[in-house]
């Protein structure tokens, strides 16, 4: 007996199950950026109430705590991956330049790199997986043990003392981070240019400073608040919408994970097309 894969019926019906799949996954996403911007818009206003009206303040102990949680312990661990790029992006650089007898604008090369770019993309990427999660699983367990139930059942707002302190956060330790993510690629390129490369010192600090503009700067400044906006969201969001107990937290942080890595790639991308166009670079 033919497979039931093989028969006609079967057969006429995988077109409409790619289509159906094709069109359940463009309806989660714009159901996700939806949420997000919803999300986004609550959390605004709470923070434009708080600035605004003397009675609605949001706890700086809180979001002190937060920066500390997700801020502060990533940065051993911003400061070794950014190290290892800087590293990496010299002695991968300097055999092409060495052909042409550019060795020392390896400088030029790693300033540019970083601070337009890999600076703020590692320090995002490293606290996705180190503060995206963990948020997303807090917030999920929260959910699973009803103390969110708990929150608006006493007449308190989750959003403005869940995911304000949580959001603003995650914008200033990303900003943060992404500074010394540039410092940190940058110190140690120039420590493997001036040892292992010959490069002498004064001239690798001085092409480092003539290729570098306050635009490389805030360029990467702003993309790394946009990482931290995103990071965030999707991490609050996937984190108050848990069920199913415990495997629902667990989907939740690798939802979170895959979601925020995926959105900060395709708004770099977004970004960097932008500032080409406009001649921003």
């Amino acid at each position: 007996m033919p497979a039931e894969t093989d028969s006609p019926t079967a057969l006429a019906k995988a077109p409409f199950g790619l289509l159906d799949r094709w069109i359940g996954f463009w309806a989660a996403v714009f159901e996700l950026v939806g949420a997000l911007v919803w999300l986004g818009k609550d959390t605004a206003s709470w923070m434009w109430r708080a600035f605004v009206v003397r009675k609605v303040r949001i706890g700086s102990s809180a979001i002190t705590a937060q920066i500390v949680r997700v801020g502060v312990r990533s940065i051993s661990i911003v400061m070794l991956v950014s190290g290892s790029i800087g590293i990496i992006l010299a002695l991968q650089t300097s055999p092409t330049l060495e052909q042409y007898g550019q060795t020392d604008k390896v400088a030029n090369l790693i300033g540019v790199a970083v601070f337009r770019e890999l600076g703020p993309l590692v320090a995002a990427i490293v606290m996705v997986g180190f503060a995206g999660a963990s948020i997303a699983a807090e917030l999920g367990t929260m959910v699973v043990g009803e103390e969110v139930e708990a929150l608006e059942a006493m007449g308190l707002n989750p959003v403005r003392y869940l995911v304000v302190p949580r959001l603003a956060a995650t914008v200033a330790s990303l900003l943060a981070l992404a500074v010394i993510s540039n410092l940190t690629a940058v110190f140690f390129g120039m420590v493997v240019g001036t040892t292992a490369l010959g490069i002498p010192y004064d001239l690798y600090v001085s092409n480092t400073i003539a290729q570098l503009k306050m635009s490389d700067f805030l360029t990467g400044l702003m993309k790394a608040g946009v990482f931290g906006l995103l990071l965030g969201l999707i991490a609050c969001y996937n984190g108050l919408r848990v069920t199913g107990g415990a495997a629902g937290v667990g989907r939740a942080t690798t939802e979170t994970v895959v979601q925020t890595v995926i959105f900060v790639i395709l708004s770099d991308l977004f970004f960097s097309t932008v500032f080409y166009a406009i001649g921003w670079t």
